[in-house]
């Protein structure tokens, strides 16, 4: 489950940093509204965060438990 989790926590966070860098990129300005575009890649930006908080503490949790979950 450890094994799972880290690997879970790897790839969403290289994910939340691809978002964020496509937001970055695509975002108009600090008056400009936000596209669809940009929306949606601040909601994906904040499931990935979803992802990445629980599978870290799992992964942790799993290393100091000794899989004995």
């Amino acid at each position: 489950m450890q094994k799972i989790a880290t690997q879970v926590f790897v790839y969403a966070s290289l994910l939340f940093g691809v978002i964020g860098l496509l937001i970055v990129l695509t975002s108009g300005g600090p008056n400009t509204p936000d596209t669809p575009l940009t929306e949606t890649l601040i909601r994906l930006l904040f499931g990935t965060v979803f992802i990445i908080l629980p599978s870290f503490a799992l992964s942790i949790a799993g290393k100091y438990l000794n899989g004995k979950l």
